[in-house]
């Protein structure tokens, strides 16, 4: 198969079902498989022994373990990131629970950006430290500062670096590689979800694993929740599955379905969002009392401060007043008091006038015109 991303996008794991032909994987919403004999897996085998991480599943027993419509998802996913395995959850949080649980032990150290996504601060900060995790926040813009962060050599603990690049809610850009560069021996986890791998894809950079919640810009329809976790190294593949087993934080068929379906038209959305949010930008580059506006420069996050940002919000008639983001409509929300409540009281706390946009792909122009009415007042 080609290599493009517009081909993989539409081809990888959606080859026509041998039964019927259908060019579209089917929902393959079952519980449980006929099995070819005691302990043969139905259209597959065991490659290994014992029920631990080397055991390494082909076929289908049981859908915790392994569902067609979700092996059909995982497939297109790993393409899309050139990843060689992925691993689709019932939300990015679930991602994240099983990627940080199956690389750190407790009386490990992470590293999680500064401005973390609020759901990410919350499972570290009031969850996994419980565990025995322990972190540190800090501004990965600054990679001097990130390497002296870092707990290397003899008795270093710094396990994982997470990224986010765009991070969450700021919109600040991370050079991945440069942060690969000065890992030292940890390993580097990125957040993928705002940028997509449309825009950017880690694994290529250097990054061990990949993360994305598919609810937002990969299903791309505000309809299914789910997360990936992605990576390209075959022992991880073996241990990070052995996790989602025995956890079973696994999406059903249907949502499956969805997110594979969102995926067919990523392209050509992310360029529709991207134009979006440059014509919104453009207009609240010279808005009054607007202030630290912020645009990647793709994709269709925006953020600004503004004095009247709760009045701002409460105006809107296009953009809607809801949490999550990366749909076709346009979204707009405070972070503060939604998103990243959980981050109150820290050092990643959010500026009470900062105003978060999802552009979705309407007619930019109308956009800025339902925004400049709600700035005006």
């Amino acid at each position: 198969m080609s290599d493009g991303f517009e081909t993989l996008a539409i081809h990888a794991g959606q080859e026509p079902d041998p039964a019927t032909g259908a060019v579209v994987p089917p929902i393959y919403q079952v519980s449980t498989f006929k099995q070819d004999g005691v302990g043969g897996l139905r259209g597959g085998r065991h490659g290994g022994a014992g029920d631990g991480p080397g055991r390494w599943i082909e076929g289908y027993e049981y859908s915790r373990t392994a569902n067609p419509t979700r092996g059909a998802l995982e497939e297109c996913l790993a393409a899309l990131e050139g990843g060689t395995r992925a691993f689709a959850f019932a939300s990015g949080m679930a991602a994240e629970d099983c990627l940080l649980r199956t690389v750190c032990r407790p009386g490990d150290h992470i590293l999680i950006p500064g401005d973390a996504y609020g759901g990410t601060f919350r499972l570290v900060d009031k969850v996994l430290s419980r565990w025995g995790l322990e972190h540190d926040l800090v501004a990965q813009t600054d990679l001097d500062q990130l390497e002296r962060t870092v707990r290397g050599g003899r008795d270093g603990n710094t396990r994982l670096i997470w990224v986010e690049t765009p991070t969450n809610p700021l919109l600040a850009v991370v050079d991945i590689a440069g942060v690969v560069k000065r890992s030292g021996d940890a390993l580097v986890a990125v957040d993928n979800t705002f940028a997509t791998p449309v825009n950017q894809r880690p694994l290529e950079l250097g990054a061990d694993f990949v993360v994305h919640s598919t609810t937002k810009y990969l299903g791309g329809h505000s309809d299914v929740v789910g997360g990936v976790v992605v990576t390209r190294d075959r022992d991880w593949y073996e241990r990070l599955r052995f996790v989602q087993n025995a956890v079973g934080a696994v999406p059903g068929p249907f949502d499956c379905f969805l997110v594979h379906r969102g995926l067919r038209t990523l392209h050509l959305r992310m360029a529709a969002h991207a134009a979006s949010a440059r014509a919104v930008t453009e207009m609240l580059s010279d808005a009054p009392d607007v202030s630290e506006l912020r645009w990647p420069g793709f994709s269709g996050m925006v953020s600004f401060r503004h004095p009247d940002a709760a009045g701002i919000v409460a105006r809107t008639e296009l953009f809607t007043l809801a949490e999550s983001l990366g749909g076709v409509e346009s979204l707009i929300e405070l972070p503060q008091a939604m998103t990243h409540q959980s981050v109150e009281g820290s050092t990643a706390a959010v500026p009470p006038d900062l105003v978060r946009l999802s552009c979705g792909v309407e007619d930019p122009v109308d956009l800025v015109e339902d925004l400049r009415r709600a700035i005006a007042g």
